[in-house]
């Protein structure tokens, strides 16, 4: 019996030491999703998981967002998925590709929590080259 008991407790050591690490990399990844706004709160995106990856929808949208939308090539902007193919980066963010709708291009990406209510958000033109970085505030619920 004592033995059956040991191994028992064995087993039991050996899968929380295989679970932690991947509950500590679903804490610090998790931070990203929700809902968060750009700078100048025109436009709303539900980061979410998508499979194994994240990505990014549009949920919300002011007129003029909208109409430069429109005018760049993308006819509903609201339902628009932003952030694609976003998987974790080995600095705690995410990396990934961003449409901008306004210029109908697709750029690479990266997306980091800096803490629960802001998120650096940046795109390039190439990899590291030609780069924007911009600080997104996440909305309330």
């Amino acid at each position: 019996m004592k033995t059956a008991i040991s191994r028992l407790f064995l087993l039991l050591a050996a899968a929380t030491l295989l679970v932690a690490p991947i509950q500590a990399t679903a804490t610090t990844y998790g931070d990203v999703y929700g809902v968060w706004r750009n700078p100048k709160n025109t436009v709303h995106v539900e980061i979410k998981p998508c499979g194994a990856r994240v990505c990014g929808y549009v949920v919300w949208a002011n007129a003029k967002a909208q109409a430069d939308a429109r005018e760049g090539g993308t006819p509903n902007l609201i339902g628009s998925q932003l952030l694609r193919e976003f998987a974790p980066d080995s600095k705690g963010g995410w990396k990934g590709k961003v449409f901008v709708p306004n210029r109908n291009m697709t750029l690479s990406g990266t997306a980091k929590p800096i803490n629960a209510s802001s998120l650096v958000a940046r795109g390039c033109l190439l990899p590291g080259i030609l780069c924007k970085s911009q600080v997104w505030t996440r909305v309330a619920a």
